[in-house]
């Protein structure tokens, strides 16, 4: 551990991460800096909710514990449900979990219309309380890689829901190794001593999510590949936080998705087994996860995060933690020497790594073409409701002016207008690209251009010379 780095996971206060007009206070510079350092080196870090709120989070559990002790368990019968619709009760006999998901919008209407119980009680007032606590915090991670105000909004939630909207975020309630419940699905004995790998662990795809339990057990790995127990000594009014995927593909890789595991080892032997309320703050279904942000505020953009990825694409995609967290290539905070100098240095760092170095311009103009041209696309196929499939370039660079390629599959299908280039962008001239890019989203040459005709500038006379 750096020698400027914390001894111990960063606790900072959630009044201290409240934004305020004009210059950045000393508090909040230093709950900023607190957070980024823990975030950084654990992974995770505990934030301090108003003692006002504690009787809330700790009614909560005691909901949740009274919920679980009065119902009998039962076989999900749900689990094929989208991502961004799950509601109600699940469990999972395998991994002694159950748990009871809220989600405004939908929980109360279709789940309530389905079961005569009642779910635990102060559900809308927690996911309230979380939920805001949630944006502030991402917020305070915007700040610190010196990004625009509230730079993930057009991602998120409207607040409050409009009509007929279903809330992206959940908030679950779980319980843990609940003796009655394995003791039900008569499970071997071989199953009722969970002992972790180093495999067995989990990510959220979430870009921020908030954990409160009632006894310790979430183990996190920190920088060091070190397991740390991360809820141990927490008071009535702390919870611990951590990212996820979500928001280390928004950042291009900056923050490093948590990776946990539940011990419930400690677990065995108890009357009550282990209770918790998870929030997770998602992206909404409709949108895409962009790395524009990064870009417009300086910071350099490895090659995989280019392309921009839509949410439900990405939810639904399988992601290797071999593949994410194996990877010499992998970027994360940088633990600052000082407040004024942390931004000063990260971008000194990834100007000198040789792996960001800017692309080429005609390698820039594809990619920009090819987001441009599968989002306008995207966008004709949803008002058709028509569940698309993009083609591989290079499956499709052959025949891509034939009757039977997929390009002309796609426009017959969506009834693309005459008249309308419809090409992959590798069929295009530089100067055509442009004029493509111009045509979908006007302005685009003018922040691009300038950039552009420095570097085949500067190509030109490595050329002449």
């Amino acid at each position: 551990m750096a020698a400027n780095g914390l001894p111990t996971l960063g606790r900072v206060k959630l009044c201290d991460l409240l934004p305020t007009e004009g210059l950045p206070s000393d508090s909040y510079k230093l709950a900023v800096s607190t957070l980024s350092q823990s975030l950084a080196q654990y992974s995770a870090a505990i934030i301090q909710f108003p003692s006002a709120d504690a009787a809330l989070l700790r009614s909560g559990l005691d909901s949740a514990r009274l919920y679980f002790h009065q119902r009998d368990s039962y076989p999900s019968t749900n689990d094929s449900r989208e991502w961004c619709k799950t509601s109600g009760y699940y469990s999972d006999p395998h991994s002694w979990q159950e748990s009871y998901e809220y989600r405004p919008g939908l929980t109360f209407t279709e789940a309530a219309a389905a079961s005569m119980e009642f779910p635990p009680s102060g559900l809308p007032d927690i996911f309230g309380l979380l939920g805001k606590a949630s944006r502030l915090v991402l917020d305070a991670i915007g700040f610190y890689l010196n990004l625009r105000s509230s730079p993930f909004t057009e991602i998120l939630d409207n607040v409050p829901l409009r009509s007929n909207e279903v809330s992206s975020s959940v908030l679950s309630v779980c319980c843990y190794a609940r003796p009655s419940f394995h003791h039900h699905h008569n499970l071997a004995e071989d199953e009722q001593l969970l002992l972790y790998s180093d495999h067995d662990h989990q990510l959220d795809k979430s870009l921020i999510s908030f954990v409160k339990s009632d006894k310790a057990g979430l183990h996190v790995r920190d920088m060091h590949g070190q397991w740390i127990l991360v809820d141990v000594d927490l008071g009535p009014q702390e919870a611990v936080v951590y990212p996820g995927l979500a928001l280390y593909q928004a950042t291009a890789g900056y923050v490093s998705p948590a990776v946990y595991r539940t011990d419930l080892n400690s677990m065995q032997g108890s009357i009550e087994g282990r209770f918790s309320l998870a929030f997770k703050l998602m992206p909404k279904s409709m949108t895409n996860l962009s790395c524009s942000e990064m870009r417009a505020a300086g910071h350099g953009v490895d090659a995989q995060f280019l392309i921009p990825v839509s949410v439900d694409d990405f939810m639904q995609r399988p992601h290797s933690n071999d593949e994410l967290f194996n990877r010499q290539t992998l970027q994360s905070f940088s633990v600052p020497q000082s407040q004024d100098g942390s931004m000063k240095q990260m971008k000194k760092r990834k100007k000198s790594d040789s792996r960001l170095k800017p692309l080429p311009p005609s390698k820039r103009l594809r990619l920009e073409a090819q987001r441009v041209l599968k989002e306008r696309v995207q966008e004709i196929a949803d008002k058709k409701g028509i569940k698309l499939r993009f083609c591989n370039p290079k499956d499709c660079e052959s025949n891509h002016n034939t009757m039977n390629s997929p390009c002309a599959h796609i426009k017959m299908e969506i009834g693309w207008p005459q008249g309308v280039p419809f090409v992959h962008p590798h069929d295009l001239p530089n100067k055509a690209k442009i004029g493509f890019l111009e045509t979908y989203e006007p302005g685009w040459s003018e922040t691009h251009d300038m950039e552009l005709s420095l570097s085949e500038a500067a190509q030109g006379n490595q050329h002449v010379t």
